[in-house]
């Protein structure tokens, strides 16, 4: 009986770390609030009803779909848009679609 709780307990444990680890992922350092004001600021313009990247907010992709756009460097193709972004700029900027993605537990349309 005792082997068996300890077994359980460190299952759980294992669960919890392991659940930490991948919602710590994103971008490491990422400010959410920066990003956020960057997204508004300088995404919206492109990424809004009818505009040239198509309607796209944090609740558009779940967290573990931005973490792939942001490592496959989807705007590679177009490296005029990210000119003037620092690496901290994008950082932030995943964060926040990152932390608000649909499946996130704050989930949001970016406003």
């Amino acid at each position: 009986m005792m082997k068996t709780l300890t077994k359980i307990a460190i299952a759980i444990a294992m669960a919890v770390i392991g659940s930490l680890g991948i919602n710590a992922y994103a971008a490491d350092g990422g400010n959410p609030k920066k990003g956020k004001h960057l997204y508004k600021k300088e995404c919206k313009a492109c990424h809004s009803q009818g505009g040239e990247g198509g309607e796209l907010t944090p609740m558009t992709k779940t967290m573990s779909q931005w973490d792939r756009f942001f490592d496959k460097d989807k705007h590679k193709l177009k490296p005029e848009v990210f000119n003037g972004f620092t690496e901290q700029d994008l950082k932030d900027i995943q964060q926040f679609l990152y932390d608000h993605a649909a499946d996130s537990d704050q989930p949001q349309t970016c406003g």
